[in-house]
């Protein structure tokens, strides 16, 4: 079992397999050209796959793939299944923007996904293409429907900003409700490779917008989720993702891993430890070694506040955000 030095159990991590993205959304990565990491720097599935077992063996109940976009690699059911195989009864989950989808949504499940989190930010098409940099609203609603047809499960997150999008909370909200899905809204998260011209919507007005609409009761965290839940007169509950709120960091349970290697405690410190080494001489033993250092390292709770000023320099294509 793996804890940190603030008694949490650390048995979730997200891998990133690639920073590469065909979005350039406007909260994460909006400037063209970009520099990607050459493909050689890249750890490949198999080294990938011999760490995850050290950390399964170590106590890790849930691994969610990420990227960038985690489908522009190549093979990425293969990798799933090769996780899947070691350890059947891990929550094996992925994070994407969809736009791939609907191609590949039945090789991910037979392969051993379980669970799908999709970005939908606007339901107009004009709106998604200004946030993402092109046209993808039709291919990632396509792409939600042979999910949901497969039998995945899905969830969908959605960045509300000023300006932008806060005039569809309710009707994205709608649109998931409809077809059983939980939506979570999500505080935009300032970074340094975000657009400067972003304005966040914080909670407080968000949720003040959707009692204009509903009523609903707070139900608190989900476990170590750090996602908000509430729940409506209808049952249907949706969430919320507060970065800037202590709570979001006392239950946190997660670490993340680059695709070039990198074991990173938390997603707003820059500091890391690289296990490719290790893994790719076969030192088990080594790799262990830092699995246990960042979890030992890991911080109580990330440097952002209200009061603040602190923006992450982190780009969150590297780790998933």
């Amino acid at each position: 079992m793996l804890i940190d030095s603030y008694d949490r159990v650390v048995d979730y991590i997200r891998v990133s397999v690639t920073e590469r993205c065909n979005f350039r959304c406007q909260y994460c990565m909006p400037e063209k050209p970009f520099s990607w990491v050459p493909k050689e720097n890249i750890l490949s599935f198999e080294d990938l796959f011999e760490f995850l077992k050290i950390a399964m063996d170590e106590g890790v109940k849930k691994i969610r793939i990420t990227g960038g976009e985690p489908l522009l690699r190549e093979d990425l059911d293969k990798f799933i299944k090769m996780i899947y195989d070691y350890k059947s009864d891990i929550d094996l989950a992925m994070t994407t923007n969809g736009y791939l989808l609907k191609g590949v949504a039945q090789k991910l499940k037979d392969a051993g996904l379980k669970r799908l989190n999709i970005s939908i930010d606007s339901l107009k098409p004009e709106v998604a293409q200004q946030i993402a940099g092109k046209d993808v609203l039709a291919n990632v609603l396509e792409g939600v429907e042979e999910a949901l047809k497969v039998g995945l499960k899905v969830k969908i997150n959605m960045v509300p900003m000023k300006g932008v999008n806060a005039d569809e909370i309710v009707d994205v909200l709608e649109f998931c409700k409809e077809r059983g899905m939980t939506i979570r809204f999500i505080e935009y998260m300032e970074n340094s490779h975000a657009s400067i011209d972003i304005k966040g919507m914080k909670s407080a007005e968000l949720l003040s917008h959707l009692r204009e609409h509903y009523n609903f009761i707070d139900e608190g965290f989900d476990g170590n989720s750090p996602s908000h839940y509430f729940k409506m007169d209808d049952g249907y509950e949706f969430g919320l993702i507060e970065p800037y709120e202590d709570d979001f960091c006392k239950k946190c349970n997660r670490i993340r891993l680059t695709a070039e290697g990198y074991l990173i405690p938390c997603l707003y410190f820059d500091e890391a430890m690289s296990i490719k080494e290790s893994i790719q001489r076969g030192d088990i033993k080594g790799a262990a070694l830092v699995l246990k250092e960042v979890v030992r390292t890991k911080p109580e709770k990330n440097r952002w506040s209200e009061a603040s000023d602190e923006v992450s320099t982190r780009a969150f294509y590297e780790t998933g955000g």
